[in-house]
């Protein structure tokens, strides 16, 4: 049987049924603050302190008794128990979930909340704790606005050789991830989307529901129709 290549695509609908927020809600403001003052180099080069008490608030968060990974999670980490290096994570969520689900092979395209990096030789530390609020050496390992995704080169390359492409809970609006699935398309994958309600983006299946009811049973078809 010929290995097919599924490539998943995940924004914060996934967390959000973990307890976690969306990156912005309708008034425009991440966790009560304005996105310009956490989330931009200038908002850390200038009130650093700020910044960092944000971030370890976040960090805080996850360690919460009630935030854990939910059912979504679970299966996307058996399906890549079953099919192995024919399945690829890309996730624009900072959290770490995922990898507490048991997901190993994950492109963190946006950039992971319990990481930091030093500002000057780029250097990347696990770090799950406080950082000082007024220390400048070290910041957020995540992505701001106005710098680069991470891994987009690599992500681009694995999209071209999917044959499926599944994107849940994310709106689709955000470049470059709104661009993954019409990639994914032009190299003959077939794209399907897990939602609570359809987005802008074009694909061959929406699947509309919570993601940790609807990604297990994808998961199950998924494994069945490609290792069974």
């Amino acid at each position: 049987m010929t290995m097919q290549t599924v490539v998943v695509l995940t924004g914060a609908g996934i967390s959000a049924e973990s307890g976690l927020s969306t990156f912005r809600g309708p008034d425009g403001l991440w966790e009560g603050h304005r996105v310009v003052d956490v989330a931009t180099p200038q908002a850390f080069d200038t009130d650093p302190v700020t910044v960092h008490r944000f971030y370890n608030r976040l960090r805080r968060r996850l360690r919460d008794d009630d935030v854990a990974p939910n059912a979504a999670h679970c299966a996307l980490a058996r399906l890549e128990r079953a099919l192995g290096r024919g399945f690829h994570l890309v996730t624009q969520n900072i959290d770490d979930l995922h990898q507490r689900a048991g997901n190993t092979q994950i492109t963190a395209m946006h950039g992971e909340l319990t990481k930091i990096r030093n500002v000057d030789t780029g250097d990347v530390l696990p770090w799950a704790g406080d950082v000082i609020e007024t220390d400048r050496q070290w910041r957020p390992h995540v992505v701001w606005f106005g710098e680069r995704t991470i891994g987009l080169e690599s992500v681009v390359e694995i999209l071209s050789t999917a044959s499926i492409f599944v994107a849940i809970g994310t709106s689709g609006t955000v470049h470059p991830a709104s661009q993954f699935a019409a990639i994914a398309k032009t190299a003959g994958a077939t794209t399907v989307e897990i939602n609570i309600e359809p987005s802008a983006v074009e694909f061959d299946y929406r699947v509309i529901g919570a993601a940790s009811e609807r990604v297990p049973e994808l998961v199950d078809q998924l494994i069945n129709g490609l290792v069974a």
